[in-house]
C-alpha cells in the first residue's frame, strides 16, 4: 500500500499558536484561500508524495544514518511572502531564516531519497511554513495587502533537534497528518 509522506521540521506549539493568530487576521479580508489549520503548521524538507509502506522503515534508517552528521541547531520563523509573486499570489507563508545548516540539510535528503525513487526539486530551497492555498484571485489583494503588515514579523525561535517522517491523509475536511517516525540529530557536544 503506497501512503503520502514528507519529511518536515515540526514547529513548537507556542509558535503554532502566534502563525495561527496571523492566519485568524488574515482570513478576516474574506479572500478565497484555504487556510492551514494550526495542527498542520510545519517547515517542509522534502514532499515525498507517493511512497511505498515497504520503504517507510528503510527511509528512517538512511535519515538516521545522516542526521548523526547534524548538531541541533536554533531556526527563527519570521516575515511572510507568497509563492510565485505578489501579483500572482498561489501559496502564502512564514518563512524561516536561511540558515547554511538547513539548507545542506535539505541538499542531503533530496540526495538520499533519490535511492528510493524520490526526484529531486529543480528549485532552491526556501525554508517555509505553509499557511494558505490561494483558491482564486477573489480579494487577494486585500489578503496581500495585510500580509505585508507583517512582513518582518517575528514569530519566535525553536530549536530543532529532530526531523520527522509525516503521512498525510487527505479527506473532504482536509488533510490529516501522522508523525510515522522522528529522526534525532547528532549528538550534542555537551551532554550533561
Amino acid at each position: 500500500m503506497d501512503l503520502r509522506c514528507f519529511i518536515a521540521i515540526e514547529i513548537p506549539e507556542e509558535i503554532k499558536r502566534e502563525m495561527h493568530a496571523i492566519i485568524d487576521i488574515l482570513r478576516t479580508t474574506g479572500a478565497d484561500v484555504k487556510w492551514i489549520p494550526a495542527e498542520n503548521l510545519h517547515l517542509t524538507l522534502k514532499f515525498l508524495g507517493k511512497t511505498p509502506e515497504p520503504v517507510i522503515i528503510p527511509i528512517t534508517e538512511v535519515l538516521g544514518k545522516k542526521m548523526l552528521s547534524y548538531s541541533p541547531f536554533y531556526i527563527t520563523i519570521s516575515h511572510v511572502g507568497c509563492f510565485p509573486d505578489r501579483r500572482r499570489p498561489r501559496i502564502l507563508w512564514i518563512g524561516a531564516d536561511q540558515a547554511e545548516v538547513m539548507k545542506k540539510m535539505h541538499g542531503d535528503i533530496e540526495n538520499e531519497m533519490e535511492q528510493f525513487g524520490f526526484s529531486a526539486e529543480n528549485r532552491a530551497f526556501h525554508a517555509h511554513v505553509t499557511i494558505g492555498r490561494v483558491r482564486s484571485r477573489n480579494r487577494v489583494r486585500p489578503v496581500i495587502r495585510k500580509l505585508d503588515e507583517y512582513a518582518s514579523h517575528n514569530f519566535g525561535t525553536c530549536e530543532v533537534r529532530n526531523i520527522s517522517l509525516i503521512k498525510s491523509e487527505l479527506s473532504p475536511s482536509g488533510a490529516r497528518y501522522k508523525t510515522l517516525a522522528q529522526i534525532p540529530l547528532g549528538r550534542r557536544n555537551n551532554v550533561e
